[in-house]
């Protein structure tokens, strides 16, 4: 009896000893699985959502040489992928847009072939910024968004367009970046962002001419009547604008006198070429008071190296000055972009195509740099997701 009493009672025991080592591995896996709930919601608290960002940027990267050659393919701008449907807003950072349109310009027609010929010479694009040691593309999700509809015929059908995308794209808090086209795309765009924003912006005007001019041949509006307008209209503000690049000669002494009397930061060409780094410190200092929208008139560049513009003027910035120039851009709150006045037909080597997609692609680096430089590094954080250091 006495040894079936203990057989029994090593046999409870063993299973006593069995239900304990079952619960304690229940307890375990119920541990892993609160502890991975636990930190998957401090990765989603802390904005640490690196997969789905870089599905995402897989989805919006130009397309590989390796996969196509730079040859072939459908165009685009940078070689990114287009938008489906050009009416929506995909959730990108910054959208690339087509403006067609040059009915606003007074002397070369054809910039209404520019969008065109800027994703042609998208081919050579890439997205390595040598200068400020950053690709554009593990910062920024960027698309193609495809043609404004404009009318070939009505400006103020055009301007509508343009204004009604604009204001689709910064309401929804992208960044729109619009390729024209002549300079009367950029008031469009200001308008358009206007509405959104509800508060005006600064300007930061790289150009060849001020287009503050009046009324020309019965149009009030035209592309060398722009600024004058966004002025009028309380769409930018004068005390955070600056025009670089304006040089003569000019059609009498007093073009220039309502950009300074309305407190403009003027920087002709001659002081660009005598002194780049006072130009560029006066763009920093303007671009550190609040928003700004940039908009590049191709023209701003001497014909021998943008030869293809609606108005070509000799003695402007080379290319190199140009991109010093956009590269101080970083730091600064750009709310959207434009180049604008490339003429397709009267370059047949495309040099000023090529020109604008060096633009793009500064302006997106300095956008892209601005990002990365707001962001917290990583040894700022503690293991909490919570800040640690200013």
């Amino acid at each position: 009896m006495a040894k079936k009493r203990k057989a029994r009672a090593a046999q409870v025991d063993a299973a006593r000893a069995q239900r304990l080592a079952a619960a304690k591995a229940r307890a375990e896996v119920r541990g892993r699985v609160q502890k991975s709930k636990v930190a998957t919601a401090r990765r989603v608290r802390s904005g640490d959502r690196a997969a789905d960002a870089a599905a995402t940027r897989g989805e919006l990267l130009p397309v590989a040489s390796e996969r196509m050659p730079r040859f072939a393919g459908v165009p685009t701008f940078l070689r990114l992928p287009m938008v489906q449907d050009p009416a929506q807003v995909p959730d990108v950072d910054v959208l690339l847009c087509g403006v067609p349109f040059d009915a606003g310009s007074s002397y070369r027609p054809g910039a209404r072939l520019a969008p065109r010929a800027v994703r042609d010479a998208s081919a050579l694009a890439r997205g390595f910024s040598a200068a400020l040691g950053i690709d554009v593309f593990e910062e920024l999700r960027v698309a193609d968004g495809g043609d404004v509809a404009a009318s070939p015929h009505d400006i103020d059908a055009a301007i509508a367009a343009v204004t009604g995308r604009a204001e689709a794209i910064a309401r929804s808090g992208v960044v729109g970046g619009f390729i024209g086209g002549d300079q009367t795309v950029t008031l469009g765009a200001l308008r358009g962002i206007h509405r959104a924003k509800l508060k005006a912006f600064g300007l930061v005007h790289i150009d060849a001419h001020s287009n503050t001019a009046g009324p020309a041949w019965g149009r009030d509006i035209h592309h060398g009547s722009v600024v004058r307008h966004a002025v009028t209209e309380g769409l930018i503000r004068p005390d955070w604008t600056v025009q670089i690049g304006l040089r003569g000669p000019y059609s009498n002494a007093g073009d220039l006198s309502f950009a300074l009397s309305h407190g403009f930061e003027i920087v002709n060409v001659d002081e660009v070429k005598w002194d780049l780094h006072s130009a560029v410190s006066t763009l920093r200092k303007v671009v550190r008071q609040g928003p700004v929208y940039v908009s590049v008139d191709i023209a701003a560049l001497d014909p021998a190296q943008a030869p293809g513009v609606g108005i070509p003027w000799p003695g402007g910035m080379t290319s190199w000055e140009l991109q010093q120039i956009l590269r101080a851009l970083v730091g600064s709150e750009i709310v959207g972009f434009d180049v604008v006045e490339i003429c397709p037909p009267f370059d047949l080597s495309d040099i000023t195509a090529h020109a604008g997609v060096m633009v793009l692609q500064e302006i997106l680096a300095a956008i892209a740099d601005t990002r990365r430089s707001a962001r917290p590094a990583p040894s700022t954080r503690d293991a909490r997701g919570g800040r640690i250091s200013a």
